[in-house]
């Protein structure tokens, strides 16, 4: 009834009407570290900046997380689990895009390890190189990272859901399904993350 915005609403009012209203209302519903998760999310979506793969990765978590936590208050006649699905493939395609850039990052690095084993070819050949080549290769690693950095971050999460489906006290009717889309979730993360580690022993 009394609302900083009223509805219809979009995204961006949504996340301020959370900000808004947080300490009144939403402190009660949700642990109170969540706001940090309305935050970003407003960061991200409602200022216009552009928004790179390992942001949105972040952005996918951090919506599952808040929708995550009311689910232990209600599932707002069916349309939470809904969102919450939606939210997940999106997280899944996502992923298993990333997992294939790791293979192809992967295979990069080997060839800059056997090119490495000519340092002296190398070194006479890098005077030569243009600036842009220093820069490209700067690009890669950063894009090695923010991959890597996105595998750590889904496992972290899953994690996290796996212990919190195991705690008795927060099991609900509905906890079965995510808690196995989350335990295979984890098992392919797995997979790709020793994937990962044989093409860097390599």
């Amino acid at each position: 009834q009394i609302v900083y915005l009223k509805p219809p609403w979009t995204l961006a009012d949504l996340l301020k009407c959370y900000k808004k209203h947080w300490v009144a209302v939403f402190d009660y519903l949700v642990p109170r570290n969540l706001f940090s998760t309305i935050e970003c999310l407003h960061k991200h979506l409602c200022t216009g900046k552009p928004v790179d793969a390992s942001a949105v990765s972040i952005l996918l978590q951090e919506s599952k997380k808040l929708l995550h936590a009311f689910s232990s208050r209600s599932d707002y006649n069916g349309v939470l689990p809904q969102a919450y699905a939606e939210v997940n493939k999106l997280y899944q395609t996502l992923t298993e895009d990333l997992s294939e850039d790791i293979m192809v990052l992967s295979e990069n690095a080997v060839c800059e390890k056997m090119e490495a084993t000519t340092p002296n070819l190398q070194n006479s050949e890098e005077k030569k190189l243009p600036p842009s080549f220093h820069v490209a290769q700067e690009n890669r690693h950063q894009e090695i990272w923010s991959v890597l950095e996105g595998v750590w971050n889904t496992i972290n999460l899953y994690s996290i859901e796996i212990f919190q489906k195991l705690d008795p006290s927060t099991v609900t009717v509905t906890a079965k399904s995510s808690f196995e889309e989350a335990f295979l979730g984890l098992q392919k993360l797995l997979a790709a993350v020793n994937d990962i580690r044989d093409g860097i022993s390599r």
